[in-house]
């Protein structure tokens, strides 16, 4: 029995690294194709003179809007106690 159990686990580990591999292969071809479609995107875009707009640095950041400053505890304090809360 115990044999048969091996037999099925060394099955089983062949077929999951063989899933593994070719899913791995996959993707690599996909990320090929999907860099020479790219490629062949610019240099169209660089033959025809259209200007790729770029996103800098700046763009990438969301905009953050400065914080108000925060109460201090003791006006927080009373303005809970102003509104019906327990303190």
């Amino acid at each position: 029995m115990a044999h048969n159990s091996k037999e099925a686990r060394d099955r089983e580990g062949a077929k999951a690294k063989a899933q593994y591999e070719a899913e791995g292969q996959a993707v690599r071809e996909k990320t090929a194709r999907l860099k020479s479609l790219r490629l062949a995107k610019e240099a169209a875009e660089s033959e025809t003179g259209v200007k790729k707009e770029t996103v800098t640095a700046t763009h990438k950041k969301k905009l953050v809007t400065p914080k108000a400053k925060p109460l201090p505890l003791s006006e927080w304090l009373t303005a809970q106690r102003g509104a019906g809360r327990r303190g």
